[in-house]
């Protein structure tokens, strides 16, 4: 039986980052407290200067910039593309990494998940999508004021930064969503 949970942006807890450069809201993780035993966490970051990234050894990382201008990040040794807002970028978690803003400040959106513990895939979208997926946990991002999803007869509106988690999917689960919106989908391994 699939769970949903529907996450509001007001609620999401600050915490320090692991190097204590700046603050993140998290959104949710499958488990663990603090920044360890979690096998998959969704986040959200400020970042008001350039500097350097917490290090997440075993974790593979994917970062998206939500406002400003943008970034670039230099990891281990090699620049990364200009990331603008909604270009999505992977790296690995033990990488030294370090970001120089193409502007002010930005705010990003992360995925940090353990790959031996789980397949993970994120994608964008923007506009009217009719979407399925058989991943047993589906997150579904709200990037603009009003996302409306719809599936299995019952229709959620999701604001700015909503998320609407869903747990225990076991069969082919339809979405139709307006708006502009990430998908992640989580495999255990």
């Amino acid at each position: 039986m699939t769970q949903l949970q529907l996450l509001r942006a007001q609620d999401y807890p600050r915490m320090p980052w692991k190097n204590g450069g700046g603050f993140t809201e998290e959104i949710t993780r499958d488990n663990g407290e603090g920044l360890d035993g979690f096998g998959w966490r969704l986040s959200i970051a400020d970042i008001e200067e350039s500097g350097g990234f917490s290090v997440f050894a075993g974790y593979q990382r994917i970062i998206t910039v939500l406002q400003g201008d943008g970034m670039r990040l230099l990891v281990d040794d090699q620049a990364s593309r200009p990331l603008l807002p909604f270009d999505a970028f992977a790296f690995s978690g033990e990488s030294q990494v370090s970001c120089k803003l193409l502007g002010g400040a930005i705010r990003d959106f992360n995925l940090i998940y353990a790959p031996q513990r789980y397949r993970a895939r994120l994608q964008w979208f923007d506009g009217t999508s009719r979407l399925y997926s058989s991943a047993s946990t589906v997150l579904l991002f709200a990037a603009s004021n009003q996302v409306e999803v719809a599936m299995a007869g019952e229709t959620h509106t999701l604001g700015l930064y909503d998320c609407l988690r869903l747990e225990g999917n076991d069969g082919l689960l339809g979405l139709d969503v307006q708006g502009r919106f990430c998908l992640i989908e989580l495999i255990s391994n």
